[in-house]
C-alpha cells in the first residue's frame, strides 16, 4: 500500500513533471511525443505519448497537433484525457499553390494584371517592295534589314493581337517611336539619342479584340549611317509600346540607313616619298585620295634607292575606330584587307603597279566626329619586309564614301553647266560676223 502523497506505481513507472512512464516526457515545456514531427500547441514543445498498455498519469497533458506528412500511417487519435485539436481554416487556393511553388491560377494572374498579355507586330507599308540589305550584328553575324535613306518617310502599322479574346485588356496608352541612338559598349547604361519621334496611337482604355493602328513619320531626318563596330553601335529602330500598370509590352524593329554622298569636286592624287637614309628611298603614288566603296585603287611604287634586301611588299587597308572624348578615348585598329603587290627583291629604278578592288571587302564610309561620340577612318598601309624580318611601313589616310545608284551633281556643278548654256545661247544669238560662228561652235 502506498502512503499518503505517494504514487501506487513502482518507481520505474512513476510519472512526474519531467517523466511519465518509460521514456514519456509530458512536461509543459520540452515535452516529447511519439508522433514524429508532431508539435505541441504550447510554445512549440513536443509531446511523446506513453508506450502501449500504459497510461500517462498527468491529468491534462497539452494538446498536440499533427503536421501532415510528418509520419507514415494514420494518426493514432486523441489520447485519453487529451482533447482533439480543432482543424485549421483552409487557406485560399492561390496562396496554397504559391506556397508549394506552383504557378497561380489564371484568375489570380488576371487579378494581379498578368492575365491578358497581347502580342505586338510592326509591319512596314512598303515591306514587299523595299530593298533589304545585310548588316552585321553585335555577335558578328549578318542579318537582313530594310534599307532607308535620309529624308525618306517611314510608315506602317502596329498589329495588336490578343491571346485570350474573351478577356479584356486594360492599358494606359499605345504609342510608336522612331529612334536613332548611339550605344557605347563600355557605357551600356547610357544611350545617346540623336533622333526621337513619338506618335500616340490610342488613349488609355481597354480592348476586347485585336486591333491595328497605322502610323507615319514624314521626311524623317537620318543624318548618320548605321554602324556596328568593336566599341560602338549606331542604330535606327521602330518601337511600339503598350503601357500597362505593372509591365509594358514592347516590340522593336531595327532598320538600316545608308548615307549617300556626291562625287567630290576636289579629288587630287596622293604622292609621297619615304625611305631610310642611304638605305632605301621609294616613291608611291595613288590616283585619288577619295574612293567610293566600289572603287578601284590604282597606283605605282618607284624604287629610287635600294640597299637592303627586300623580299616581300604588301598594302593593307586599316580601319581605325575612335570612341569617347577627352581622357576616355579608345582606339581600335582592324586590318580589313592585305594585298600582296611584290614577292622578291626589287632593283633600283623598278616600278610596281598597284590595283586594289574595294568591292570585295566590308567597308563603311568614313565617319568623323559622329555626334561627338566616335569616328571611323581608313588608312592605306604600305608594308615592306626584308630578309631579316624587319618591317618598314608608311600609312596614308584615304576617304571612303557611298555612291548612290543615281549620281547627284553638286549645286556648283549644275550652276556652271547652266552658265555655260546661257553664255552659249546669248553669243549664238548675237553672232553675225563671219569670224564669230567658229568661236561660238567651239564654245558650245
Amino acid at each position: 500500500m502506498a502512503g499518503p502523497g505517494q504514487s501506487p506505481l513502482p518507481r520505474k513507472e512513476r510519472g512526474g513533471p519531467g517523466r511519465a512512464g518509460r521514456g514519456c516526457r509530458c512536461a509543459v515545456r520540452g515535452a516529447r511525443c511519439a508522433v514524429r514531427g508532431a508539435r505541441c500547441a504550447v510554445r512549440g514543445a513536443r509531446v511523446r505519448p506513453p508506450p502501449p498498455r500504459q497510461r500517462c498519469r498527468i491529468a491534462a497533458p497539452p494538446r498536440c497537433r499533427r503536421r501532415p506528412g510528418a509520419f507514415p500511417g494514420p494518426f493514432p487519435g486523441p489520447f485519453p484525457g487529451v482533447a482533439a485539436a480543432a482543424p485549421r481554416s483552409p487557406a485560399p487556393a492561390a496562396i496554397r499553390q504559391r506556397g508549394r511553388g506552383v504557378r497561380p491560377h489564371r484568375g489570380a494572374m488576371s487579378f494581379f494584371g498578368f492575365g491578358q498579355s497581347p502580342e505586338l507586330e510592326l509591319v512596314l507599308s512598303d515591306a514587299e517592295s523595299r530593298r533589304r540589305v545585310e548588316h552585321k550584328t553585335e555577335e558578328g553575324k549578318k542579318e537582313k534589314y530594310f534599307l532607308f535613306y535620309d529624308g525618306e518617310t517611314v510608315s506602317g502599322r502596329v498589329v495588336l493581337t490578343l491571346k485570350n479574346p474573351n478577356k479584356r485588356l486594360e492599358h494606359q496608352g499605345i504609342k510608336v517611336e522612331f529612334i536613332g541612338q548611339i550605344e557605347l559598349y563600355y557605357d551600356r547604361g547610357n544611350h545617346h539619342e540623336f533622333v526621337s519621334l513619338v506618335k500616340d496611337l490610342a488613349r488609355p482604355g481597354e480592348f476586347t479584340q485585336s486591333q491595328t493602328f497605322d502610323f507615319e513619320f514624314t521626311h524623317v531626318e537620318k543624318p548618320y549611317e548605321s554602324y556596328t563596330g568593336q566599341n560602338v553601335k549606331l542604330r535606327y529602330f521602330l518601337r511600339a509600346t503598350v503601357s500597362r500598370r505593372l509591365n509594358d509590352v514592347v516590340k522593336e524593329m531595327d532598320i538600316v540607313v545608308h548615307t549617300l554622298s556626291t562625287y567630290p569636286e576636289l579629288n587630287s592624287s596622293i604622292k609621297m616619298e619615304v625611305g631610310i637614309e642611304d638605305c632605301l628611298h621609294i616613291e608611291f603614288e595613288y590616283n585619288k585620295s577619295k574612293y567610293h566603296l566600289k572603287d578601284v585603287i590604282v597606283g605605282k611604287i618607284y624604287f629610287l634607292l635600294v640597299r637592303i634586301k627586300i623580299k616581300h611588299m604588301e598594302i593593307d587597308i586599316i580601319k581605325r575606330e575612335t570612341t569617347g572624348t577627352g581622357p576616355n578615348v579608345y582606339h581600335e585598329n582592324d586590318t580589313i584587307a592585305k594585298y600582296e603587290i611584290m614577292d622578291g627583291a626589287p632593283v633600283r629604278g623598278e616600278s610596281i603597279p598597284i590595283r586594289l578592288f574595294l568591292a570585295g571587302y566590308e567597308l563603311t564610309p568614313t565617319m568623323r566626329d559622329i555626334n561627338k561620340k566616335f569616328s571611323v577612318r581608313y588608312y592605306l598601309n604600305l608594308v615592306l619586309i626584308d630578309e631579316e624580318e624587319r618591317r618598314y611601313f608608311k600609312q596614308q589616310e584615304v576617304v571612303l564614301w557611298r555612291k548612290g545608284d543615281i549620281v547627284r551633281k553638286s549645286m556648283s556643278h549644275q550652276a556652271a553647266i547652266a552658265s555655260q548654256r546661257f553664255e552659249g545661247s546669248s553669243s549664238h544669238g548675237e553672232a553675225k560676223a563671219p569670224a564669230q560662228p567658229a568661236e561660238n561652235n567651239g564654245r558650245q
